[in-house]
């Protein structure tokens, strides 16, 4: 199993990438939507990511609305993972293309049961 991580907070980066690598993923790591979308070009195409909200360059709202204009991606399963808790704001990442939604800060078996919902594990 592959996962694309999108985040700009190398603390946070690497905590959820243990988290990741422990639940099975090999794991690639991006700082913003445009690293990202250079990832996906140049590495086998992930079956979940898990991106940040708020970064610089391009944020996650953005990478996930250009991710599924690309077709090649339709199978990716994509979750948001943010601070961002208002339902509106929930709503906004769903509608653009988030599969779920998980509120930072949160535990190893959150992500994993997010994970196992999207039928990625």
């Amino acid at each position: 199993m592959r996962a694309l991580l999108v985040e700009d907070s190398r603390a946070q980066r690497c905590v959820v990438r243990a988290m990741l690598k422990e639940l099975g993923f090999e794991v690639v790591e991006a700082t913003n939507g445009h690293d990202a979308l250079r990832a996906l070009e140049q590495s086998e195409r992930p079956d979940v990511a898990v991106v940040d909200w708020n970064m610089p360059e391009m944020d996650g709202l953005e990478f996930i609305r250009e991710l599924r204009r690309r077709r090649q991606f339709d199978s990716v399963r994509v979750v948001m993972a943010t601070s961002e808790t208002e339902t509106s704001q929930i709503e906004c990442a769903l509608s653009a293309g988030a599969d779920e939604y998980v509120m930072k800060p949160y535990p190893k078996d959150a992500l994993r049961d997010k994970l196992v919902l999207l039928g990625v594990m």
